[in-house]
Order: C-alpha cells, then structure tokens, then sequence
C-alpha cells in the first residue's frame, strides 16, 4: 500500500496517515512526560503505539467498515523486544486499559494479560504488522533512575507514562478530527492568579478583632513558606484560622518560585467542595477553576451552546486547568486506575502543588497505598503535597515506614500557640443520655446543635424535640430541603429566634453554623473537634457560655465508627485538653496501630512489590480492589418542588444532562437493600436503569427526609 490510513473523516474524505499520527501522538507525549524526566520514553510510545494499524487486516477495518481488529498489541511486543517493558504495558493498554502482568511461564495468547498478549504471533493469533518497518524505527530511550528498585514506584510511574500516552493518543486525534485545532488551554497565568490572590487579600490588612489578627498571622506564615523547597508540608490551622484562602496563598507562591503548573484540591466532601470552589472562582476568576466530582457535568446541551462549559468539560478529561478541586474518590482512584478515560489525566498532577484538605478523613483501609503514592508524587514527580486540616492525621510514621528518609514541615511553626490562643469552647462529658433525656436537654436551650451517629436517632430525638425553631438535617433528605433548612437555621441563629437542631454529622465540615451550645454523640476525636467548630464559631461569646457536650447515646454506633471512638474515649482519659495538637496525633497514632494490617486493607502495596499469585504488576485486579465506596448507591428522584417538573419530563422522555444536574437537587442515595425494600413496597417506579422515582410521597417528609425502614451507618456520597 502506498499509504496506511489511521484516521478516515468520512465527511470531508480527509485521511491522517499512520505515520503523521505515530508522529504526532509521540511529540504530545514527550511533551507530556519531560515533567517527570520520561520524555524520550514517551516518544518511543508515542512512535510504536498504533503499528499494529500497518495490517491489512486494520486498514480494511477502517477503509471498508471492517471487523475491529488487535492492533495495539503489535507495538507492546515490538517494546518488549528492547526489554522496555515499560512501554509494553502502555501500549498494550492504550485502549482497553492497563492489564495485569500475568505469569510469562504459564500464560497463554489467549490470556488478556500482558504475558499472554506478547505470546500473540504475527500471522497466527496476531495480524501482520511488518509494513511497519519501512516507516518507522524505535528510537533509543533512557529510564529515569529511580526506576526497577520498587514495584509499587514502577507501577505509578507506568502509569504516569500511560497517562502521557493515552492524552497524547486523544488530542493528536482531536487535532485531527477538528481539522486542526484543540479548544484547549487559554488559561490565566500563575503569576496572574496569585496578583488576584493578593488584592483579594488586601483587605485583611486592617485587622482588628482577635481571630483577623490570627488570620492573617497565618496567611503570612504561607506566603513566606511558599519560597521554601519542595516537599511534603502540613497546615494545621484551627477552625475559623483561614485555612482556605491561606493555603492557596501558600500554593501560589509555591508555584511562582518553582515553575509549577497548576494547584490541586483534594477533598473528602462534595458539600465543601462547592464551597471551595466558589470562594476560589471569586479570587481569581471562574474560567481558571475546575470543579470534578460526580455531580458536576459541563456537558452542554444540543440548544445550549456556553464555550466555558465546553471548554471544562474538556478540562475533566486531562486536568490541564490551573486550579482542580476535585474530590479524595476521584483524585485516589484516578491514581490506581488502569482505565484511559480515568488516567489520562494523571500526567498533569506531575508538576502541581495538591493541598489534601481534612487531611484527616484520607481512607483509613487505603492509608497506606495512598501515603506511599502522595510520597511518590513528590520524590518523583515535582510535586509538594500540603496536608491541611485542624485535626492532623500524623501521617509521619507512615511516610518514613515506606520511605525513611521522607521529611514533613509544618508551614506555621506556631501552631500549637495558635490552638491555644483560638480556644472558643469549652468540653463537658454528660454521661450516658437516652433520646428521651437527651431531647430534654436540648429543650432547655434556645439555640443549640446536637450531631448523632445514625440516622434513626436523629429522627428519633428530633420528634421529641419543641415544635417551635426546631429542624433536621440527613443524607436522607433531597439538597434542595437540606440547602432551604440550612439557610433557615443561619436565620433564626442571626436573629436570635429559637433554633434546635439535629443532624447527622454532615454538618461537620463545611457547613458554616455558630451555635452557643453543641451535644456531640461519641465518635472519633476528629469528629468530635469538627463538630466544636460549630461551637462559637467567629469567637463573639464567652468561653464559659460556649460549651461541647460529649455524650454516649442509647445505641452503639454503626461499627464503622466503633474503633474511633475506642481511641477518643482512651486519650480523653490521658489527655485533660482533647482540642490540644498533642492530643490530635496521640489519638491518630492510637488509632493507627489498632487498625493496623487494616491500613492496607486490600494489600496494595503487596500487590505491586510481590505480585498476586504470580501475576506481576496486577493493574486490572488493583484497579478492581481500589474502591474508595465500597457499597454501590442507588439514586431515588423525589417528586418535591421543582422536582415534580423535572419527573414530568423525563416521563416526556427527555434525557439531556443539564436536566440530570437540576434533577440531583431532588434526589436520594440509598444502599442496594434499601431500594430493594422500597421496590418490594410498590414505593418505587423505575423509567429505566437510571431514573427510579419515589410514588409513595407517604415515605418522604420535608423535614427528615425518606423514611426507610431497613438501618445503615450514615454515608457520605464523593
């Protein structure tokens, strides 16, 4: 043939030949990996990826609607034979994804493993491919040094090289599809940002209360720290400290002094990540932030045309926005995928400041694999991570049990002063109260806050509670009446009308609410000092008049929460202020050591260091195991305002995705046996796999939301 097709615009005729792709997805690709020092790897990607579409059988596919046809596997066997079996896993994966290793001994061309696919022959189990030859040559490559010394370090770095590869593969092909251009990029500068970020905070200057002066203490201490060399950093500010705006001062800078590229916020909540979101989108202009989580979608619809949308939604697939506030499920996961569509992006954190904000709530059953890849990511992959909360998970034992030399700083060296000097409440422990007590408690004050560990409590108590000023927040409820309650109580709160409230703990972080008085279920001590942060929260009452009550209620908790509050209630015993830095880290390391295997609950890292049953680098099985949310959640659309409207057109048959964004204000997560329950109920219709809407409105109330008799532990939904 005088020219091997790779892409056929069936429309204009156009065609891109192999060779113009394998050039062009290799140029991306060194561009891509230079970060992380891989670049003439890459281009060896880059250049052998897509040989295999040297076949007839390839070029019949796509010049005469073929069958599909392997061509991927081609180009990793061509790798392999330079004992680059870094590049044999990528391009072995470009499409399907990243497959396991496999026994070389006993695996066989049928297998879907790597072993099994560089057991394919040319001819036999494997189209001709040798036409390559009169194209293309593989270029020499270097390996970074750090690699053959880790599996679990090989494995993040084919990865990151896969990552390379597969954006690579997409933009050259984009490019080519849309006759040359790439609506990408276009963003404002580092430098641009953080002169926004500075003239937002010029007005802090003037400080006068007690808590501004502390603020902008704080704010300093990141500006100053920013200049310093990369690494693993903590920010342990307290509640109310301005750990927000602070710590994208501290990445801004970071990011000016060592040429980074973007800033990343890892996050555990969504309801704290639309609130970060928009606080940033106010400093330095929306266009520069990305918000990734399940329940945002750029895509536009068909009558809609909004370029920012597009041009985000774009964003989602390869990061390469400055600013990406994403959630702990997406950026983790992400990072111990083997899918193209969830790794593309993994090339553009290499390079990045990530700020892990409540640092604290990092996966106690992943700990361990994620503390080993956020120590990679900054040994290897110019990357300084910042763990933020005011409840620091003292993560540096296990840093320095997977690399002894790790080191951490703290950004505000004063921070235990801090604690002490921004102490706005005060704890009493009352003992063991029943709801009948407890609610009696509650009654006697006419503004306070109460936070229980299971949703039948919360409903339990709340039923007990005065009819006037009292309110209920859960997972159960739509958005739309938690959003439209939590507005309320600010109200009554600012008024200084009666205002009773109970909640799960969902309104422990991110939930902005000041109360005068707190009862706090026993829980972990973290959850317990988050919820003192709805205690006094701006400092305008007295210390004596602002007061957490510790409680342990009727029932045990879920015992998802049985270990942490084992710990809680031992260092309360040894340690006499529970909210002191002190107090934080002994009870982490307590909890830490009671987990202990558990920290690896899957075995990840083993995973990678010593294989699965001979199966080396097992990608496809980790990526199988690595589910932040073990249990699969169904959503139930509730029939409540403007809910009714959106069910009625989905009736109508209509599907567009803005029509799902309006539709989540109006929906319910539960567990597979709780909507197996309400299905069995005749409560539920189901449009089709993805709509089931709630017919039974006897099952919803406003107020506590859907009412569900089969009981789980509360879960937060990333």
């Amino acid at each position: 043939m005088s020219e091997y097709v790779a892409h056929f615009d069936k429309e204009s005729g156009r065609i891109q030949t192999v060779m113009e792709h394998l050039e062009g997805t290799a140029c991306f690709a060194r561009q891509f990996a230079s970060v992380f020092n891989a670049d003439s790897l890459a281009y060896r990607c880059g250049k052998l990826h897509d040989i295999g579409k040297y076949s007839r059988e390839f070029q019949k596919r796509i010049l005469e609607n073929g069958y599909k046809t392997d061509h991927s596997t081609a180009g990793a066997i061509e790798a392999f034979k330079t004992k680059d079996i870094f590049s044999a896993f990528c391009i072995a994966g470009h499409h399907g994804g990243l497959p396991d290793g496999g026994n070389m001994k006993t695996d066989t061309h049928n297998d879907a493993t790597l072993a099994g696919k560089l057991k394919r022959e040319p001819g036999k189990s494997l189209p001709v491919y040798a036409s390559f030859l009169a194209e293309v040559s593989v270029p020499p490559a270097e390996l970074p040094d750090y690699l053959g010394k880790s599996g679990f370090r090989d494995a993040l770095f084919i990865r990151m090289l896969y990552s390379a590869l597969v954006d690579a593969d997409f933009l050259d092909t984009e490019r080519f599809m849309s006759g040359g251009t790439i609506q990408r990029g276009n963003y404002d500068s580092v430098d641009t940002l953080l002169e926004r970020l500075m003239l937002y905070v010029e007005r802090w200057r003037d400080a006068k209360t007690s808590i501004e002066k502390n603020r902008n203490a704080v704010l300093r201490a990141c500006m100053e720290a920013g200049k310093k060399e990369q690494g693993i950093y903590k920010l342990t500010v307290p509640t109310g400290g301005g750990k927000t705006v602070a710590s994208l001062m501290f990445a801004l800078c970071h990011a000016r002094k060592h040429g980074l590229r973007r800033v990343i916020y890892v996050i555990p909540y969504t309801n704290i990540i639309e609130q970060t979101a928009s606080v940033f989108a106010g400093i330095v202009g929306e266009e520069n932030v990305l918000e990734h989580h399940s329940y945002v979608d750029y895509e536009p619809d068909e009558n809609d045309y909004d370029p920012m949308a597009i041009k985000k939604r774009l964003a989602t697939e390869n990061w390469d926005a400055p600013i990406i506030v994403t959630t702990s499920v997406q950026f983790f996961e992400s990072l111990f995928s083997n899918k193209p569509s969830r790794c593309r992006k993994l090339h553009n954190i290499a390079g990045s400041v990530v700020i892990f904000d409540e640092a604290q709530m990092l996966p106690t059953a992943y700990l361990k694999p994620c503390v080993a890849a956020i120590y990679e990511l900054t040994a290897h992959y110019k990357c300084t991570a910042v763990l933020c909360t005011a409840t620091q998970p003292s993560l540096d034992k296990l840093l320095r049990e997977y690399a002894p030399d790790c080191k951490t700083e703290e950004i505000f060296p004063g921070y235990k002063e801090l604690f002490a000097e921004m102490r706005r409440v005060r704890y009493e422990h009352a003992g063991e109260l029943s709801n009948d007590a407890l609610a009696e408690r509650l009654n006697r004050h006419s503004q306070v806050l109460c936070i229980v560990n299971r949703r039948d409590e919360a409903q339990a108590v709340f039923e007990k509670l005065k009819p006037e000023g009292r309110y209920h927040l859960s997972t159960r409820m739509v958005p739309f009446d938690r959003r439209r309650t939590i507005q309320e109580i600010k109200r009554r709160l600012n008024e200084g009308e009666v205002c009773r409230v109970v909640s799960t703990s969902l309104v422990e972080a991110g939930v902005d609410l000041d109360f005068p008085t707190v009862y706090r279920a026993e829980a972990g001590l973290d959850s317990i000092l988050q919820a003192a942060g709805r205690c006094n929260r701006e400092g305008k009452r007295a210390l004596e008049e602002s007061v957490v009550n510790i409680y342990r209620s009727e029932k045990n908790a879920p015992r998802l929460f049985w270990q942490n509050t084992a710990a809680a209630r031992a260092v309360m015993r040894d340690y006499p202020d529970i909210s002191s830095p002190e107090t934080v880290e002994a009870y982490f390391d307590l909890l830490h050591s009671l987990n202990g295997e558990a920290l690896d609950q899957k075995r990840i890292l083993q995973a990678f260091e010593q294989g699965i049953d001979g199966n080396f680098l097992p990608f496809a099985t980790v990526a199988n195991l690595f589910k932040l949310i073990e249990t699969e959640t169904r959503t139930v659309y509730i029939p409540v305002e403007r809910g009714e409207e959106i069910i009625r057109r989905f009736r109508n048959g209509e599907r567009a995705r803005k029509l799902f964004r309006e539709a989540g204000q109006f929906a319910v997560e539960v567990y597979p046996q709780e909507f197996r329950a309400l299905y069995d109920m005749g409560a539920l219709e189901r449009l089709d796999e993805h709509i089931t809407i709630l017919t039974d409105l006897n099952l919803y109330n406003r107020e506590t939301g859907l009412n569900v008799k089969v009981e789980m532990g509360d879960g937060y939904f990333v």
